[in-house]
């Protein structure tokens, strides 16, 4: 037996049907649409959206020849290749190209890092020459890009190596005043973001594409005068022959002014070849580096010292025996027999540690006490700055060492090697610097090499 179905029962199933599946529709848009919306908006930009660091300039580095500045270090444009894993579509070909024009500028593990797919970014060489990049354009890679950047180039060599500094893989300055002044000198990179296609053709111009221009590097002119430079470098060269020292450093200052002309150090190296530096060493400015203890120059100062508060004048005298005591020690002179009544003008001229050590002695009434060391802690310290970095603009500068007179250490007997330079440290700039005020009539200037 059949039963019959009318016509208006087959309908109202249809419609409910329908309605059913509009519905079904309707919430699988809804939930599309609205609930997974944001995380299918990143999935489309991470799709479509491309972005592009403009990388600024780096400032260049000028020094001084004669009334004229010249580079010391310049740019020289180079390229940055990349892929993209996820349209890459003939690695193998990639791979040999860039091992034919590229060569020693590929990364090693340039085959592996094409096959990442997950990715849209994969460096492959660094540091391609221009006609490498025009090379290699003309092959017309799929999915390959170029990201152009600048290289140092040192077009004096390593003539002032120390003070310059470099530039590392990463872009950013070691040592020197490349260190010292990185982030003038960097500038500020700028960024392309828009909406492309599989090869990366910008599609649209909207809200959301980004360009914003690279800041570029400033450039920066050093005090450092080339031929003053070149002809320290070279006298520090031809002392070190004739004394059979191994290392030595020289510094050039105008103490007018506080500017340094030049900054030498030997054994060096060529900052276009640091990777052949095998001695990390080398890489400091030992003129702000490596305190040392200064010796007879600081005579000038306890000279001085004893003329500003009033203890000695020019024409005081005393009697140089060659040899004077402190507590248990005995000091004497390197140069002998200029003994008898002295001036303590010919004490400085002669470089008596006996007239230095009498200074020291007069401040405390006779003998080094308590007062004279903190006469002299103040001066040398407060006064000569001799326990404070310059700040010269380089990196790396490490002072030197004065003991309080409050330290068990700060004795007489310490405070009498003091006065003629042993017995402490300072680099080499703070000393050039203490010893223009001496003879700027008692004005500090803070050095400078810009």
């Amino acid at each position: 037996m059949f039963t019959a179905i009318s016509s208006t029962s087959r309908s109202r199933q249809l419609r409910y049907i329908i309605i059913i599946l509009m519905v079904v529709f309707v919430a699988r848009l809804f939930y599309l649409q609205v609930i997974r919306h944001e995380h299918y908006s990143i999935l489309a930009n991470t799709e479509q959206v491309r972005q592009w660091k403009l990388p600024a300039v780096r400032g260049e580095i000028y020094a001084m020849n004669g009334n004229a500045p010249t580079k010391l270090v310049l740019n020289q444009t180079v390229y940055t290749v990349w892929a993209d894993p996820k349209v890459i579509d003939e690695p193998e070909r990639v791979f040999d190209v860039l091992t034919r024009i590229a060569g020693g500028n590929l990364r090693d593990n340039a085959r592996e890092v094409m096959s990442k797919k997950d990715t849209r970014y994969q460096v492959l060489a660094r540091k391609v020459s221009y006609t490498q990049a025009q090379l290699i354009k003309k092959e017309k890679l799929y999915g390959i890009g170029f990201e152009r950047g600048e290289r140092r180039v040192y077009p004096e060599g390593p003539l002032a190596s120390q003070v310059l500094g470099f530039v590392d893989n990463e872009g950013k300055g070691q040592y020197g005043i490349e260190s010292g002044l990185n982030d003038e000198l960097t500038g500020k990179d700028g960024l392309i973001k828009t909406v492309a296609d599989v090869r990366d053709v910008p599609l649209t111009i909207g809200k959301d594409n980004i360009n914003i221009p690279a800041q570029n590097g400033k450039n920066v002119v050093l005090s450092i005068d080339r031929g003053v430079q070149a002809k320290t470098e070279q006298a520090l060269a031809d002392g070190l022959t004739r004394t059979g020292a191994s290392r030595g450093s020289v510094l050039v200052m105008d103490p007018s002014n506080g500017r340094v002309l030049a900054m030498a150090n030997l054994p060096t190296y060529d900052p276009a070849q640091i990777s052949a530096v095998k001695n990390i060493a080398l890489l400091n400015n030992n003129t702000i580096s490596d305190p040392y203890e200064p010796g007879s120059v600081i005579k000038a100062f306890t000279v001085a010292t004893g003329v500003d508060t009033g203890i000695i004048s020019p024409e005081s005298t005393f009697n140089n025996t060659d040899q004077i005591r402190v507590d248990d020690k005995t000091f004497g002179n390197a140069s002998t027999g200029y003994t008898g009544e002295r001036t303590m003008q010919y004490a400085l001229d002669w470089s008596l540690n006996t007239g230095m050590v009498t200074i020291a002695k007069r401040m405390g009434g006779g003998e080094i006490t308590k007062k004279s060391r903190d006469i002299i802690y103040d001066y040398f310290t407060k006064r000569f700055r001799l326990n404070d970095r310059t700040g010269i603009e380089l990196a790396n500068e490490v002072s030197g060492n004065i003991t309080s007179p409050d330290q068990v250490q700060g004795n007489a007997v310490r405070y009498a090697t003091m006065t003629f330079g042993q017995g402490m440290s300072a680099n080499m700039l703070q000393v050039s610097s203490s010893f223009s005020a001496a003879i700027n009539g008692g004005l500090y200037i803070p050095p400078t090499v810009i």
